[in-house]
C-alpha cells in the first residue's frame, strides 16, 4: 500500500513539474535574441560609429551622434583611450628599436600636434565631446591660451625619438599667424623640446615660408 502511494506520489510531482516546464515554454521561440537592455543598445551602435569613424568609413559626419555623447565621456575619460595610446605606442617602440639609422641625418618622424602630441580634451569637454558642430572661433581661442596637456604615451614616444637621433617633425593645421607662439610655448612646456620643426598653415603666403 505504501508502495502504491509513493508511487502516485512520484507521477504527481512529475506532472507538475512538466506542467511548469510546458507553461514557462510556451513564450519562448528558437533562436531569439535575448532582450538587450536600452543603454547596452546604444553602446553597441556607438562602438559601431567609432569603429566606422576611425576606419574613415563615415560620409560626411560632422557631429558625434547626440545618443553616443556618454559613451564618448567613458572612453576618453574612464581609462580605455589611455590604455589603447599605451598599447599602440608599445608596438611602436618596438619597431623603433629594430630601426638602424643611417647617420645621415635624414631618418625622419613625423607626429601631429593636436590631439597626438598634445590633447584639447577639456575643450571638447565643453562641446559635449564632438555632438556640437565644429567651432572655428571657439577652438582658435582655446589653443590661444596653451592649455592643451601633454598625451603621456606620445611625449614618451617622442623623447625616445630624440634619444634615438631621429629628426622630429610637428605639423598642424593651426594658422601661423595667430597661433604659432602659443603652440610653441605650449608644446615646450609640455615636454616637447628638440623637435627639428614645426610645421604649421599658412595663407596666402609661399611656400618657402612654410616652416618654423
Amino acid at each position: 500500500m505504501f508502495k502504491a502511494m509513493a508511487q502516485c506520489l512520484k507521477e504527481l510531482i512529475f506532472l507538475f513539474f512538466l506542467a511548469i516546464f510546458s507553461k514557462a515554454a510556451e513564450g519562448l521561440k528558437p533562436y531569439s535574441r535575448a532582450t538587450v537592455a536600452p543603454d547596452a543598445v546604444n553602446n553597441n551602435y556607438c562602438l559601431s560609429w567609432r569603429l566606422a569613424a576611425e576606419a574613415n568609413n563615415l560620409r560626411g559626419w560632422r557631429t558625434v551622434p547626440a545618443q553616443c555623447m556618454h559613451y564618448i565621456e567613458a572612453y576618453m575619460m574612464g581609462g580605455q583611450y589611455e590604455r589603447d595610446l599605451d598599447f599602440i605606442t608599445e608596438q611602436i617602440l618596438s619597431y623603433v628599436s629594430e630601426v638602424v639609422l643611417s647617420g645621415d641625418g635624414m631618418d625622419a618622424w613625423i607626429l601631429d600636434v593636436d590631439d597626438t602630441c598634445i590633447s584639447n580634451i577639456f575643450y571638447y569637454k565643453k562641446k559635449r565631446y564632438g555632438c556640437e558642430p565644429y567651432d572655428p572661433a571657439g577652438f582658435k581661442a582655446w589653443a590661444l591660451k596653451g592649455r592643451c596637456p601633454a598625451i603621456p604615451a606620445v611625449l614618451g614616444l617622442f623623447q625616445v625619438l630624440i634619444e634615438s637621433g631621429f629628426k622630429v617633425f610637428l605639423v598642424t593645421g593651426r594658422d601661423q599667424e595667430t597661433l604659432a607662439q602659443s603652440t610653441i610655448s605650449n608644446l615646450h612646456n609640455q615636454g616637447f623640446i628638440g623637435y627639428d620643426r614645426l610645421i604649421l598653415r599658412y595663407i596666402n603666403i609661399s611656400p618657402s615660408n612654410y616652416f618654423c
